[in-house]
C-alpha cells in the first residue's frame, strides 16, 4: 500500500469492486441498520472482550449495519455523545480504520497492538479514538466473490501477541455467522 509522506497515512489502492459491491449490497437488501446484525456485533464484542464491534459494509464510506458500542446504539448516522469511550456512529470515513485494508487484502487481519505494527499505527482511529486492538475479516459473497465489507472488533487496550491465534479463529467464526445472517435476511439461505 503506497504511503503519503505529507499526511503520514497509507493510500488505499483503487477499489475496483466498488460499483459491483454497491449493486450487490442493494440486491441483498443491505444498506440500513439491522437489529440481527446489531445483535451479532454485540455477541462479537462480548466474545472478543472489546468495547466496539461492527458489521461494516464498505462503499464510498463505511456503514455499520451491525454495531455495538459501550454507549449503546446511536439514534443518528453520525457520531453521538459518548458516555463511556470514543464516539462511534453508524458511518465513518473510508480512510479511517483497518476495514478497507481487509477488503483490499481479502484475508483476516488481527492486530493485538496496532502500535507494534508501524504500518497500521498511523491511522486516524488510533489518534482520534484511541484504538489499540483490531480483529477483522472480510465478508466475501459466495455468489459473486465480491468483498462486501467486514466483521470486526476493536478495543482501546493492547493485547499480548500470544492472543492472535485465538482471535483469528474467533473472527473467522463471526465472519461465517455474519454471512449466514446476511443471506438469511435476503431470503437466500446457505446450507
Amino acid at each position: 500500500m503506497p504511503f503519503d509522506a505529507e499526511t503520514g497515512l497509507h493510500i488505499a489502492a483503487p477499489d475496483t469492486e466498488l460499483d459491483a459491491r454497491v449493486e450487490r449490497l442493494a440486491q441483498l437488501g443491505l444498506g440500513e441498520a439491522a437489529a440481527d446484525l446489531d445483535a451479532l456485533a454485540s455477541e462479537l464484542a462480548e466474545a472478543a472482550g472489546t468495547p466496539y464491534a461492527m458489521v461494516n459494509l464498505i462503499t464510498d464510506q463505511q456503514f455499520f449495519a451491525g454495531l455495538h458500542t459501550p454507549q449503546g446504539l446511536p439514534n443518528t448516522l453520525g457520531p453521538h455523545d459518548a458516555t463511556g469511550g470514543p464516539e462511534v456512529g453508524r458511518v465513518m470515513a473510508r480512510d479511517h480504520g483497518y476495514c478497507p485494508e481487509v477488503i483490499s487484502r481479502r484475508i483476516p487481519l488481527v492486530l493485538p497492538d496496532v502500535y507494534a505494527a508501524p504500518r497500521f499505527a498511523g491511522n486516524p482511529v488510533v489518534d482520534e479514538l484511541g484504538i489499540r486492538v483490531y480483529l477483522g475479516a472480510p465478508l466475501i459473497d459466495e455468489e459473486t466473490g465480491i468483498a462486501l465489507g467486514t466483521v470486526c472488533a476493536v478495543g482501546t487496550e493492547p493485547r499480548a501477541l500470544a492472543t492472535a491465534r485465538g482471535s483469528l479463529d474467533m473472527i473467522k467464526r463471526f465472519r461465517d455467522q455474519a454471512m449466514v445472517r446476511i443471506y438469511e435476511r435476503a431470503g437466500q439461505p446457505r446450507l
